[in-house]
C-alpha cells in the first residue's frame, strides 16, 4: 500500500502561498536562477510491484474495470488544479515537465498531449523545455505497441525514462516486474528512432541478486547506449509486500556492504563506458543527457506537483496533495485546493536541505554556501578522503564520499 504522507500544518483552502514564497519565486526569474518544473503524478498501475510504496492504484482498487474509465475524472481534476496553480503563482514558463507515477504511459498519448497543451497555454514553456515521461517497458514495447513511442514524441515528450530495474529474470520476478529484457532493448531503440532522449533506471540490492547478476544488468544497460542511467539501492519500505517477506524471513534484507560493492561496480563499469556521474545515483554520457527536472530538485528550485499525492515546493514552502484520486477530485470539484498539508521551512531547515541536496551533485557544494562551522569541517572531510576542495571553491564528493554521503552531511552540519 502507499506509504503514509508526512505530517504538516493546515494548508489554505485557496492554495495561496505566503508573500515571501512568491517573492522568492519571482526573484528566481529576475536573477535567471532556479528552473521551474511541473511534476504530473499519474496514479495508475496495472499491478502493484512488491517493493513499491508509491501512491498508485490498480483499476480494481478504484472500482473501474480499466484505466481508461478512471482516467476521465483524473484528467478533469488535473485540469482544475492547473487552473488553481495559475491563480496562485505569477506567470512564469515551465523549464521542465515530468510525468511520474504510477505508470504514466497507461494514459493515451493524446491525453498526455492534452495535459501538456493545458500547461503550455496556462504558463507557457521555456525554449528547449525538457518533457520526460517514465514508462514501464511493456507499455511502450514496439512488439505490442508499434507506434506508442512515436506518438509520445508527437505529443511533445522529449525524453523517456524506462524502468528496466534488472536484466536478470529471477531478480525481476522478486521485484514483481512484468517485462523482460527484450522489451527494454526494443523500447530504447524505438525511442531513439523517434527522436527521444533515453534513460534506463536500475535497482541494486534485491534479495537474491548476486554481484554477477548486478554486473549482467549493468552490462545489458550499457549495451543499449542510453543517454542516461540511474542506479538506486533498493529500500525495503514499510507496508510493502517485500517488507512483509523480509519480516517473515522469506527473503533476506539488503546488506549495506553488498550495496556498497554494487555501487562501486556501477561506477567502474559506467565510467569505463563513457558515462559520468553528475549526482550520486545518476550518470549521463553528455551534458545534454542530464535530467534537468531532477536537477531542479537537487538545487532546491521551485516546482508544482499536480495530481493525487503530488508534492510541491516554492520559495521554502512545501505542500502535498491528498493521496486518493477520489478525494483529490472531490476537493477540486468543490473549488478547493487539493493540498492536504504544508510546511514552511525556517532558515535552519532551508540551510540543512540545501547542503544535503547540493553535496550530492558532481558540480559540488559551493563553500560560500556553508556556515562558518561547516567551513571549519571541510579540511577534515578532505583529509579523510571523503571529498575534494576544488580551486573554484567547491566541495566535491570522492567515490568513497558518495558511499558515505550521510556521514559527510552530518560533519558539515554539526
Amino acid at each position: 500500500m502507499p506509504g503514509r504522507p508526512p505530517d504538516g500544518d493546515p494548508a489554505p483552502l485557496t492554495g495561496e502561498l505566503p508573500p515571501t514564497a512568491l517573492e522568492a519565486f519571482t526573484q528566481g526569474v529576475d536573477g535567471g536562477r532556479d528552473a521551474f518544473g511541473a511534476y504530473v503524478h499519474v496514479p495508475f498501475c496495472l499491478r502493484r510491484c512488491g517493493y513499491c510504496d508509491f501512491n498508485t492504484y490498480t483499476p480494481g482498487e478504484l472500482g473501474s474495470p480499466a484505466v481508461g474509465e478512471a482516467s476521465s475524472s483524473y484528467l478533469e481534476a488535473l485540469t482544475a488544479e492547473i487552473a488553481l496553480s495559475a491563480r496562485v503563482l505569477p506567470a512564469r514558463p515551465f523549464d521542465t515537465v515530468f510525468f511520474g507515477g504510477g505508470t504514466p504511459t497507461l494514459l493515451d498519448p493524446a491525453q498526455i498531449a492534452g495535459i501538456l497543451g493545458r500547461l503550455e497555454e496556462t504558463f507557457g514553456f521555456a525554449p528547449g523545455v525538457e518533457i520526460t515521461t517514465e514508462a514501464n517497458p511493456d507499455t511502450v514495447d514496439p512488439a505490442t505497441s508499434p507506434e506508442r513511442l512515436a506518438e509520445l514524441a508527437a505529443a511533445g515528450v522529449t525524453r523517456v525514462s524506462l524502468g528496466m530495474q534488472s536484466a536478470v529474470p529471477h531478480v525481476l520476478a522478486t521485484l514483481d516486474r512484468t517485462h523482460d529484457q527484450g522489451a527494454v532493448g526494443r523500447s530504447v531503440e524505438a525511442a531513439r528512432d523517434s527522436g527521444l532522449a533515453t534513460s534506463v533506471d536500475l535497482i541494486y540490492g534485491t534479495p537474491g541478486e548476486s554481484l554477477d547478476n548486478w554486473r549482467r544488468s549493468l552490462e545489458a544497460a550499457i549495451a543499449l547506449r542510453p543517454d542516461h542511467v540511474s542506479a538506486y539501492a533498493l529500500v525495503v519500505e514499510e507496508g510493502t509486500r517485500l517488507a512483509a517477506q523480509v519480516r517473515r524471513g522469506e527473503v533476506p534484507a539488503p546488506e549495506d556492504d553488498d550495496e556498497a560493492d554494487k555501487y562501486e561496480l556501477a561506477e567502474d563499469l559506467l565510467r569505463a563506458a563513457g558515462y559520468r556521474w553528475y549526482e550520486v545515483s545518476n550518470w549521463s554520457v553528455t551534458e545534454a543527457g542530464v535530467c534537468r527536472h531532477n536537477e531542479g530538485y537537487w538545487r532546491s528550485g521551485p516546482w508544482w506537483g499536480f495530481g493525487p499525492g503530488a508534492h510541491s515546493h516554492v520559495g521554502g514552502v512545501r505542500w502535498w496533495n491528498v493521496r486518493h484520486p477520489s478525494a483529490y477530485a472531490a476537493r477540486l470539484a468543490a473549488g478547493r485546493s487539493p493540498a492536504q498539508a504544508r510546511e514552511i521551512l525556517d532558515p535552519d531547515q532551508r540551510y540543512a536541505e540545501d547542503v544535503m541536496l547540493r553535496i550530492r551533485l558532481a558540480e559540488g557544494l559551493p563553500l560560500e554556501r556553508l556556515r562558518p562551522e561547516g567551513r571549519a569541517a571541510v579540511d577534515g572531510v578532505v583529509h579523510d578522503g571523503l571529498a575534494d576542495a576544488t580551486p573554484g571553491g567547491r566541495l566535491v564528493l570522492t567515490e568513497r564520499g558518495r558511499l558515505l554521503a550521510d556521514t559527510v552531511l552530518h560533519r558539515l552540519l554539526v
